[in-house]
């Protein structure tokens, strides 16, 4: 199976391809914005190095959340689109899983900083879930990694690990600004029976007030 991985959830523009696993091509471009008229290119790029035709590909596997607002809706628009040209299957991988991935087998807790004093948290063993994601306080979040870890060392994964680091002793901070889109590929390549992606909101998005400043584009 060839497998299209990507992401424009976090801070970066993310592409990878994988034949039977094994990454053929990757980029990832660091970037808070941009991410629209970065994507399209990267992809064309990242297949030409793979030296192969989009035709070629059997699934596109693309980040729903949690993340950017924005992000999210640019990468779900664009795997759609390339879906629906292709005729390929595209499937939703959830940011938080695709974080934990490349860890293995550890206990590991996968974290966004979700701003306002907020972190987006979902736990994982053995590559499996120990719980839904969810969008908790940072004293919360604390409590609950210490809960399901149970005296086990933590591994804090991702852009809010360092939030918890302070109330966490002893956890392995990875510092992980943005998704490996290969493990974006391989998580996509592993689902059997994908249902549609759909995006993964896991708060409202925040207010505005008539020519005032935008809040966190964060869902």
């Amino acid at each position: 199976m060839i497998t299209l991985g990507l992401d424009t959830c976090l801070d970066a523009c993310s592409v990878a391809v994988l034949e039977h696993g094994v990454v053929r091509a990757q980029a990832s471009h660091p970037m808070g914005r941009g991410h629209q008229e970065a994507i399209a290119p990267l992809t064309a790029e990242v297949m030409a190095q793979a030296s192969l035709a989009f035709a070629e590909l059997n699934r596109i596997g693309v980040t729903i959340g949690p993340g950017s607002f924005t992000g999210l809706r640019v990468g779900l628009a664009f795997a759609k689109g390339l879906g629906a040209a292709l005729g390929r299957p595209v499937v939703g991988v959830g940011t938080l899983a695709a974080l934990a991935e490349p860890l293995g087998d550890d206990l590991v807790f996968a974290l966004i900083d979700a701003r306002r004093g907020q972190v987006y948290l979902q736990a994982f063993a053995g590559g499996r879930a120990l719980m839904a994601p969810d969008a908790l306080d940072v004293a919360t979040a604390a409590a609950r990694v210490a809960e399901l870890s149970g005296g086990r060392q933590a591994v804090l994964a991702g852009s809010g690990a360092a939030l918890l680091a302070d109330l966490m002793p002893g956890a392995r901070l990875v510092s992980a600004p943005a998704c490996d889109p290969a493990a974006v590929a391989r998580l996509a390549a592993a689902q059997t029976n994908p249902s549609p992606p759909r995006p993964l909101y896991l708060r409202a998005p925040d207010a505005r007030l008539p020519g005032g400043a935008p809040g966190p584009d964060m869902a």
